[in-house]
Protein backbone atom coordinates (compact mmCIF):
# COMPACT_ATOMS: atom_id res chain seq x y z
CA UNK A 1 0.00 0.00 0.00
CA UNK A 2 2.93 2.44 1.22
CA UNK A 3 4.28 1.56 -2.42
CA UNK A 4 0.97 2.76 -4.34
CA UNK A 5 1.17 5.61 -2.51
CA UNK A 6 4.79 6.80 -3.32
CA UNK A 7 4.23 5.81 -6.62
CA UNK A 8 0.86 8.13 -6.64
CA UNK A 9 2.93 11.05 -5.39
CA UNK A 10 5.68 10.44 -7.68
CA UNK A 11 3.29 10.92 -10.77
CA UNK A 12 1.76 13.93 -9.44
CA UNK A 13 5.03 15.53 -8.99
CA UNK A 14 5.98 14.43 -13.04
CA UNK A 15 2.19 16.25 -13.94
CA UNK A 16 3.38 19.44 -11.87
CA UNK A 17 6.87 19.55 -13.65
CA UNK A 18 5.16 18.56 -16.84
CA UNK A 19 2.13 21.30 -16.46
CA UNK A 20 5.17 24.33 -15.45
CA UNK A 21 6.77 23.64 -18.32
CA UNK A 22 3.35 23.83 -20.28
CA UNK A 23 2.87 26.85 -18.78
CA UNK A 24 6.31 28.01 -19.58
CA UNK A 25 5.45 27.72 -23.32
CA UNK A 26 2.13 29.44 -22.93
CA UNK A 27 4.02 32.33 -21.16
CA UNK A 28 6.67 32.72 -24.31
CA UNK A 29 4.67 32.09 -27.48
CA UNK A 30 5.46 34.17 -30.23
CA UNK A 31 1.47 34.99 -31.55
CA UNK A 32 0.06 36.35 -28.24
CA UNK A 33 -3.47 35.94 -29.64
CA UNK A 34 -3.01 31.89 -30.00
CA UNK A 35 -4.45 31.38 -26.69
CA UNK A 36 -4.56 27.41 -24.97
CA UNK A 37 -7.32 26.18 -23.69
CA UNK A 38 -5.62 23.96 -20.98
CA UNK A 39 -5.22 26.08 -17.54
CA UNK A 40 -1.43 24.66 -16.91
CA UNK A 41 -1.69 26.51 -13.66
CA UNK A 42 -4.63 24.91 -12.25
CA UNK A 43 -3.35 21.65 -12.92
CA UNK A 44 -0.30 22.25 -11.41
CA UNK A 45 -1.74 23.20 -7.87
CA UNK A 46 -3.77 20.31 -7.90
CA UNK A 47 -1.33 18.07 -8.85
CA UNK A 48 0.99 19.66 -6.18
CA UNK A 49 -1.66 19.25 -3.60
CA UNK A 50 -2.07 15.79 -4.66
CA UNK A 51 1.43 14.86 -4.20
CA UNK A 52 2.00 16.52 -0.90
CA UNK A 53 -0.98 14.44 0.13
CA UNK A 54 0.08 11.42 -0.72
CA UNK A 55 3.44 11.90 0.51
CA UNK A 56 1.93 12.64 3.70
CA UNK A 57 -0.17 9.42 3.79
CA UNK A 58 2.75 7.29 3.15
CA UNK A 59 5.05 9.04 5.42
CA UNK A 60 1.97 7.73 8.46
CA UNK A 61 1.26 4.67 7.34
CA UNK A 62 4.57 3.80 8.58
Amino acid sequence: MQLQLWLGAAGAAVLAVVSGLGQHRRSKRKRIDDVGFVPWQLIQVLAMIGAAILVSLALNMR
